[in-house]
């Protein structure tokens, strides 16, 4: 019902308008009672106290999203049996192939695993900027995610669920932990030239959230903000009462609207743009750096230019106190990414050399500066891919989602070892599994953060990111 302009009282309200709020108000008097019987009320209260972080080990998290699957059986696992029983049936028992595809025989890795550091940990030819950092790295050997689907298998990985509108990790982290500078987005995410995830943006989206814990997409290339010029012939005081203006009209409709969460976000992003465009130029601008950094990340060549220069993008934000940044190696599809399903040798050759030298000149970097042990990284993709091939005389894998390899580094890893295992092909986990929850509860953990207490109050349940079955964090991997 509207509100009556004739008769106005003192606060501005008809009489008729108000006897009729305020009778609707009565109403609500004896369901806030039988709420607060049930413990709603309390509850909630819990929920955002127990939200609060723990001591806080890593302040900041950097996520390098594979796109497509990596095979573990190149990279990080590597399987003296597939030497033995190459171009060989697979006669074993686990269920290989997805979508329908063939299945070949059982394939070696054409690449040489060599063993690393004073923990000797093995580490394949693919990467060997990486490897330099052998002792740092804590790979989990036996990952298993719920589904073989790309898009699922993001959504999995970056939100714990394979259905799409959940928060993502990033914005759990950004809930949980609040931000660090006053200048610059909490949360960045910069996606491959080639395109984005299947899936899009709800893999850095903030679900049932408060919409400003979503992530900020910075773009390839050259200008990875648009728009942040102020306009010609525009003043800083004439865009400071346009902003004021546009807030106050916006504030005042949130009063009618107070569950618009994207207008809230809309609210702060303008003001976020505005301390932005100073501070964002400054910190995406790679010109800065001297060229012997230029060159560490590979910025002088072709094929490792665009990850190289949102590794380099990445310190500088590190630097600049942004809480979690992600960057997408491969968009697209199938071979565009990490989806070798036709030549899987090639695919590999062609993106861990699009990578490698900027991975480990981000490690190297960050140890230079002081900023290692306050910060995770975090490697791998949306699952695996299986040791035998597709089809008969063809280099493709298929997707496996039943083992495979990811790693965690800095911040409290205990590095220079490998977890869990697979079976002597490379299938499935067979010893200390790991959920992709189970990583999630480490990655709270390594952040100063119980997954168990860091909870969402939504439709009635406090909502986590590991959900509600029963995960646990992979002690062994924290120092």
């Amino acid at each position: 019902m509207s509100r009556f302009i004739a008769n106005p009282t003192p606060c501005g309200y008809s009489r008729r308008s108000f006897l009729w709020e305020a009778g609707g108000g009565f109403a609500g008097l004896p369901l806030i009672d039988l709420l607060s019987r049930d413990g709603f009320f309390s509850t909630r209260a819990n929920a955002e106290e127990l939200s609060r972080p723990l001591k806080a080990k890593a302040k900041y998290c950097i996520f390098l999203f594979m796109n497509g699957g990596p095979s573990q059986v190149d990279t990080f696992d590597p399987k003296p049996a597939l030497e033995k029983y190459d171009g060989q049936p697979y006669r074993g028992t686990t269920k290989v192939g997805s979508n329908g595809r063939a299945v070949g025989y059982l394939m070696k890795s054409p690449f040489e695993f060599k063993q690393h550091g004073q923990s000797g940990l093995p580490i394949s030819s693919l990467f060997p900027h990486t490897a330099r950092h052998a002792d740092d790295i804590c790979v989990f050997r036996a990952m298993y995610t719920d589904t073989a689907a790309h898009s699922s298998g993001c959504l999995q990985l970056n939100t714990g669920s394979p259905l799409t509108g959940r928060p993502s990790l990033g914005a759990w982290l950004s809930y949980g932990m609040g931000t660090l500078n006053e200048n610059l987005p909490n949360y960045v995410v910069m996606t491959d030239p080639r395109g984005g995830p299947i899936g899009g943006a709800p893999n850095w989206g903030a679900g049932y959230m408060p919409a400003r814990h979503q992530g900020t997409l910075f773009r390839s290339g050259a200008n990875p903000l648009l728009d942040l010029a102020t306009p010609a012939g525009v003043s800083e005081r004439t865009q400071r009462h346009s902003l004021d203006l546009l807030a106050s009209l916006n504030e005042r409709h949130l009063v009618d609207h107070p569950a618009e969460t994207e207008l809230k976000a809309r609210i702060l992003s303008y003001e976020l743009a505005y301390r932005m465009q100073s501070k964002a130029a400054e910190a995406v601008d790679l010109t800065q750096e001297d060229r012997r950094t230029q060159e560490m990340y590979g910025l002088n060549q072709p094929l490792t230019r665009d990850f190289g220069s949102k590794c380099l993008i990445t310190r500088r934000l590190i630097e600049r106190g942004v809480r979690f940044i992600q960057l997408y190696s491969g968009g697209g599809h199938i071979e565009s990414t990490w989806d070798g399903h036709n030549d899987c040798i090639t695919n590999h050759k062609t993106h861990a050399g699009e990578t490698d030298q900027a991975i480990g000149a981000l490690m190297a970097d960050l140890k230079s500066r002081g900023l290692w042990d306050e910060t995770l990284i975090v490697w791998g993709g949306e699952f695996g891919r299986t040791p035998t091939s597709e089809g008969v005389g063809k280099q493709g894998r298929d997707h496996n989602w039943l083992g495979f390899s990811m790693w965690l580094a800095g911040g409290a890893v205990k590095g220079g070892q490998a977890i869990g295992a697979t079976d002597e092909f490379g299938f499935a986990g067979v010893e200390k599994r790991t959920h992709v929850s189970d990583l999630h509860a480490t990655i709270l953990a390594l952040m100063g953060i119980d997954h168990r207490q860091l909870t969402y109050f939504y439709n009635g349940l406090n909502q986590k990111l590991t959900g509600v079955n029963d995960h646990h964090v992979i002690t062994e991997a924290i120092a």
